[in-house]
């Protein structure tokens, strides 16, 4: 089995468990009880994300799971061989089944499930069981994911002294 590449500047709790093919970027942070199982397919984690406490991420068979750039994962989610672009916050409880796709600047409101194979576009507010858009993000909630993001650096530095 591949080990992980977990970049210096990221912050993995102590008894969060990441194992086989998984990379994590920059000044990103993987808090308490997250597990990142990179053991079927190669799981993807880009710079300035926070995958908060007790997150799953895994892929299936072959079929990976990329994260993007400043993604803010809630406490509890499952990405399941999906992707999410950037600058985006998955609420938590939320779940994103094989094969989804969310565009990026999206919000995936708490316990939200996007079904398998459903592509978010861009821009979206995504709520409900089974997920569906329900509009289009504003500039200043935008803006906020980004800032939102960056607390999650803030916060993770302060683990890693």
């Amino acid at each position: 089995m591949k080990q992980p590449t977990i970049h210096p500047s990221a912050f993995v709790a102590p008894n969060a468990t990441v194992l086989g093919d998984v990379q994590i970027g920059a000044r990103s942070s993987v808090w308490f009880g997250a597990v990142i199982r990179g053991d079927e397919a190669p799981i993807r984690i880009g710079d300035e994300t926070s995958v908060q406490d007790n997150c799953t991420f895994h892929g299936d068979q072959g079929k990976g799971t990329t994260v993007g750039n400043r993604v803010t994962v809630g406490h509890n989610a499952v990405v399941h061989a999906a992707t999410v672009g950037d600058d985006c916050i998955i609420g938590m409880g939320a779940i994103i089944l094989s094969g989804a796709t969310v565009g990026k600047n999206c919000i995936v409101g708490a316990g939200a499930v996007i079904k398998e194979n459903d592509t978010i576009p861009d821009n979206s507010l995504v709520l409900g069981i089974p997920a569906t858009v329900v509009r289009q993000l504003t500039d200043k909630e935008r803006e906020r994911i980004k800032q939102n993001a960056h607390v999650y650096v803030d916060l993770a530095q302060t683990y890693s002294v």
